[in-house]
């Protein structure tokens, strides 16, 4: 510990928050390789049991196995302990356990739960950390007493009910993706009470923490003339935009294919959860790869788009994706116009070069992967599995063609990484490799380049 306290007093911020995710991937992967984790006779390579270690803290959900036939009850609860961890964020955990032990919150972890929380000033961080831990877990409990209830009431057998219930909701909450009936939810294909709950919990995980605390301070109106924040405004439209688009989609594309014979409500139900589960759930009420190359294109784009800032989710979040999409409904080149206007207000600058710097580094960042991927798996993959998977990965999605466990080692490494970067957030990973750079102390003369 004095040489991990050491190179983080050395580190900047941004290397602070990649340090203590990698610290927990390692504390993950050690907990899958405890004793009785396993069940008996299972042997698990350690590739994969990192592969899961990095999957549980990215909360994705890829898998190289099968985590029901794989991990024993003790197992499959410290999955769901490193789905918590990864879900509700690394220093938001930390943050909670050094309040519950009385330990002096400094400067330099502020500013890391700061960088980690995407806030911009340090006031009321620990607060705002707690309210979260608050927020998520009494989900959690609510969606987990609802399953249990439900699944009790079908299956008289009180400890699966109670496992199932929590493990569903811990995983729908954080958007983790993993299962314990080995077929994600395609056994409840049918139930709608258990796709509606789990839907709303995967809505609650991945719309932001801070559109969760500000309805939850509107409702309690705690705050006189309370006003939603530009934020909460453009994330819940773009949120609620890609969840219909993605829901007409897949229903249009998938008529006359997997949908085909099936009943109106059962069709809509199955593209309303794959639209839900494409901002980074990872859950499946159908097998998706018998769905058409088409609709597999769209959800690898949906889940490239990710969830929200300041959630489970990854991806390149939806207030990237509103901002550039904002940003060509505004341009013109007849005039001078630099600002983008959103709900009355105007969107900084230094926020749409972010996005634009967010958008290029991740289509790099994600073509690049692929292109190597193809390489490496010579012929095996086809163009668009291959797509569809590392789109998932970045995304923390966890949605899968059903390859993750026939890749290569160097696929896998492959994919951890998106999976790692994916949960990080490219806005740290760019300022830890490229580093933060002085200002500028003179400027050249400006001249116009054609573009187009």
């Amino acid at each position: 510990m004095s040489i991990f306290n050491q190179l983080l007093k050395k580190s900047s911020p941004q290397q602070g928050i990649v340090l203590y995710y990698l610290v927990a991937i390692i504390v993950a992967f050690l907990l899958l390789n405890l004793p009785f984790v396993h069940k008996p006779g299972v042997h698990v390579d350690p590739v994969d049991s990192l592969f899961v270690a990095v999957s549980g803290v990215s909360v994705t959900g890829l898998t190289p196995i099968n985590i029901a036939d794989t991990y024993s009850t003790f197992g499959q609860i410290i999955i769901m302990i490193i789905l918590n961890i990864g879900g509700i964020g690394v220093m938001a955990i930390g943050t909670m356990l050094w309040v519950v032990l009385g330990k002096h919150i400094g400067m330099r972890e502020r500013r890391l739960i700061m960088l980690d929380n995407n806030k911009d000033t340090m006031s009321g961080t620990v607060k705002l950390i707690l309210e979260i831990v608050k927020t998520i877990l009494m989900i959690e409990l609510i969606g987990a007493a609802l399953l249990t209830f439900y699944f009790y009431r079908d299956t008289p057998d009180l400890q699966y009910a109670i496992m199932q219930g929590v493990f569903v909701a811990v995983s729908a909450t954080t958007n983790g993706g993993l299962d314990i009936t080995g077929q994600s939810l395609i056994p409840y294909a049918s139930d709608y009470f258990v796709q509606t709950i789990v839907m709303f919990l995967i809505v609650l995980g991945s719309i932001g923490f801070p559109v969760l605390l500000e309805v939850k301070a509107y409702i309690k109106n705690r705050i006189p003339n309370f006003r939603f924040s530009l934020f909460a405004k453009i994330t819940t439209v773009t949120y609620l935009a890609l969840f219909v688009f993605g829901t007409i989609i897949i229903l249009l594309l998938e008529h006359n294919h997997s949908f085909n014979h099936m009943s109106w409500h059962k069709s809509l139900f199955y593209a309303l959860f794959q639209s839900a589960s494409t901002r980074s759930a990872g859950l499946q009420t159908i097998d998706v790869s018998q769905f058409d190359e088409g609709t597999n294109v769209i959800m690898s784009i949906l889940m490239f788009i990710g969830s929200s800032p300041s959630s489970v989710g990854g991806g390149i979040r939806t207030t990237t994706f509103a901002i550039l999409i904002l940003f060509l409904l505004n341009f013109s080149n007849t005039a001078e116009r630099t600002s983008i206007k959103a709900f009355n207000r105007e969107i900084h600058a230094t926020d749409v070069q972010r996005s634009f710097a967010v958008f290029t580094m991740a289509s790099i960042l994600t073509f690049t992967s692929m292109i190597v991927i193809l390489v490496v798996e010579n012929g095996k993959l086809s163009f668009l599995q291959a797509f569809f998977e590392v789109m998932s990965a970045f995304g923390t999605c966890g949605l899968s063609l059903g390859i993750t466990g026939d890749v290569s080692s160097t696929t896998k490494l492959i994919l951890m990484l998106l999976m790692f970067i994916g949960r990080v957030g490219l806005i740290s990973f760019i300022i830890m490799i490229g580093g933060r750079r002085e200002p500028d102390k003179f400027h050249y003369p400006k001249e116009r380049v054609q573009i187009g």
